[in-house]
């Protein structure tokens, strides 16, 4: 009898030595996460008035993410309506804010993918759709194809009765000038052009069926010239999800996120490595992005609801929150606020 007593006392410690793992039921009911664009933003360069202004519109485009997901809307719908937000804002580099090419006009790009199905829809170099994330979700969902360019993407939108509008309706002040500033310079200061780039804008949604939607939205880089086109609009550069590993969007200088295909190479990390989002994360950015030469950040979330916000730059326009109340607002680095 004593020897019984012993085994079953010692299955007992056994049992009381594994590590605790956290139900399954446990999960975040549905999550959110955005980004305003990464750069040189710091307490010296960003001043009140204009931090306020970012931190208010973030908090906007925030609440009404979470007023979707706590009344069950999917996470493309959720995330179409938290970039039309920041479109129509003209304090990013995306919609009304957009930047100025060579050329004096504004050349416009989005994408959005569901990771359910992997289905994913875009639209680059767009002059005249009021939103380009509403025509990449229209590619996405009702066509056959991924990416539409140019003014073949515009007469799509318009076949599909979004709202086309003059290219004037994007001219801000500030971003042509910006332009003016660049082109009275003799020769091209490299510096000012890196900083007039960032602005992009970006949102991953987990709703409560548990499908992680990403999207991304950008006017590009002050000057550019040719029709360039950078990683906004590139599923897997700029753009990426997958339910079983994670969502991202990322802000940066396109040209490094294209080659080094960030947003996917996250989520392999994490399929093929088996590292968690923020591990995954923080290696592309720092360890493979920095030394390459590539500036710029990333947001995402895993199918519980982790979130990853890491960046190289200076600081990066961000917020989180989810169902159980949790929720932040930030710009620079943590510390610095």
């Amino acid at each position: 009898m004593s020897r019984i007593i012993l085994f079953i006392a010692l299955i007992g410690f056994a049992f009381s030595c594994q590590p605790f793992e956290k139900n399954e039921t446990s999960k975040i009911d549905y999550a959110l996460v955005i980004h305003g664009g990464a750069g040189n933003l710091t307490l010296e360069n960003v001043n009140r008035e204009s931090r306020e202004a970012y931190e208010s519109k973030l908090e906007e485009a925030l609440n009404r993410g979470l007023e979707l997901l706590s009344n069950d809307s999917g996470s493309v719908a959720v995330v179409e309506t938290v970039i039309r937000v920041l479109e129509d804002s003209p304090l990013f580099n995306a919609g009304k804010g957009a930047v100025f090419t060579h050329y004096g006009t504004n050349e416009l790009d989005a994408s959005i993918m569901e990771g359910t199905t992997l289905n994913a829809g875009a639209v680059a170099g767009v002059s005249d759709i009021k939103n380009p994330i509403m025509a990449a979700r229209k590619v996405m969902e009702i066509s056959d194809h991924v990416l539409l360019s140019a003014e073949g993407a515009s007469l799509f939108a318009e076949e599909n009765s979004l709202e086309i509008v003059d290219p004037s309706y994007f001219f801000t002040e500030d971003r042509f000038n910006s332009l003016m500033r660049v082109l009275e310079r003799e020769g091209i200061d490299t510096d000012s052009l890196k900083a007039s780039k960032y602005g992009t804008v970006g949102c991953v949604a987990l709703d409560k069926k548990g499908t992680i939607c990403a999207g991304t939205s950008t006017g590009g880089m002050t000057h550019k010239k040719y029709g360039r086109i950078g990683d906004s609009p590139i599923i897997g550069a700029g753009t990426y999800a997958k339910n079983s590993t994670c969502g991202i969007s990322a802000t940066g200088h396109g040209e490094y996120f294209i080659r080094y295909a960030v947003a996917h190479e996250i989520s392999a990390l994490m399929e093929h490595r088996g590292m968690n989002l923020q591990e995954a994360a923080s290696s592309v950015i720092h360890d493979v992005l920095k030394p390459a030469g590539g500036d710029g950040g990333v947001i995402g979330l895993d199918a519980r609801g982790n979130y990853a916000m890491e960046f190289n730059t200076p600081g990066m326009l961000r917020a989180y929150a989810n169902s159980e109340g949790e929720k932040m607002i930030a710009i620079f680095r943590e510390g610095e606020e």
